[in-house]
């Protein structure tokens, strides 16, 4: 049995939710699809995945396995990937879904570089801070920032994204400085809807327990409304660096609360766990690759 067969097999099980979806896939028989799967715990001497009649389901074992297997199983694809298209130019439309406010500040000299080097590759960029479905919808690489939660998608890290709580002086002079995490309950939030509440660290549990009881004197699904407001001073707000930076350089913001700044969080290029990922993709996705400096051009003048 081929041992790199078997995984593929393995892996497009789990991604599909069934052997006869991995079959259709594959474009092999269920019968073969499950043979592989079946040889493949006999070599590892372990179940990968529970079977009944309506479907199947990932063991410990195999959820440990299905991971490092995506990574091998893609590693190679790349290889492959970057052999075939070395002598090719790439080209056609490439689809790519990002952050609203992320794009409009950072990524139009991005596209336009990129452009230059591969002149041959249009670019279809949609902006939303919505979560796409990348396959459905037919994107072709999805830009995300987050602490990114184990999918049969895969993950490239851009860029650190650090977040800060911030307000103006003004309104810290009429309304008085925070000094300690509990004084945050006395002030004016601006929130970020999509702001992820279930986040660990200690400032995100303030803001939920303030927002859940309190409500938020201005929400919005979109950052640079809010970052807009807290200069105008209408309040604290917490926002990523790539937003507020500017302000903070130039004084219209201040740091609230500093030895609360949050783990940072990531800026990831999201795609399709392909067998042979598209060239005019693997040229985007290494292209940004260290694009924006380590650390990044937006958080150099930040302590």
């Amino acid at each position: 049995m081929d041992r790199i067969d078997a995984m593929r097999a393995f892996v497009a099980v789990v991604t599909e939710g069934s052997f006869s979806n991995a079959a259709n896939t594959l474009q092999l028989s269920p019968q073969l699809v499950s043979k592989y799967v079946s040889k493949l715990e006999e070599q590892l001497n372990t179940r990968l995945l529970n079977r009944t009649t309506r479907k199947v389901s990932l063991t410990e074992a195999g959820s440990h396995y299905f991971g490092h297997a995506q990574q091998i199983l893609l590693s190679i694809d790349d290889m492959e990937s970057k052999l075939g298209g070395l002598q090719q130019n790439p080209k056609g439309v490439l689809r790519i879904s990002a952050p609203v406010s992320f794009a409009l500040k950072h990524m139009a000299k991005l596209i336009t570089d990129f452009q230059i080097h591969y002149p041959l590759v249009k670019v279809d960029l949609q902006l939303t801070d919505r979560k796409v479905d990348i396959v459905e919808e037919g994107f072709d690489v999805a830009l995300r920032i987050g602490q990114l939660k184990s999918s049969s998608l895969i993950a490239k890290k851009v860029a650190p994204i650090r977040v800060m709580l911030c307000a103006a002086p003004d309104y810290l002079k009429k309304h008085g400085t925070p000094t300690q995490p509990e004084d945050i309950a006395e002030h004016r939030y601006l929130h970020y809807s999509y702001m992820n509440m279930d986040g660990k660290d200690d400032i995100y549990q303030l803001l939920k327990a303030k927002y859940l009881k309190q409500g938020s004197e201005l929400r919005s699904n979109n950052g640079d409304v809010l970052v807009d407001a807290a200069i105008a001073g209408a309040g604290i707000v917490l926002q990523p660096t790539f937003i507020i930076s500017e302000a903070l350089s130039s004084g219209k913001l201040v740091v609230v609360l500093p030895k609360l700044e949050p783990e940072a969080l990531g800026l990831y290029a999201v795609y399709a766990h392909r067998k042979l990922l598209p060239h005019k993709v693997r040229c985007f996705i290494d292209f940004m690759e260290g694009y924006y400096g380590t650390p990044p051009y937006w958080d150099e003048s930040i302590p």
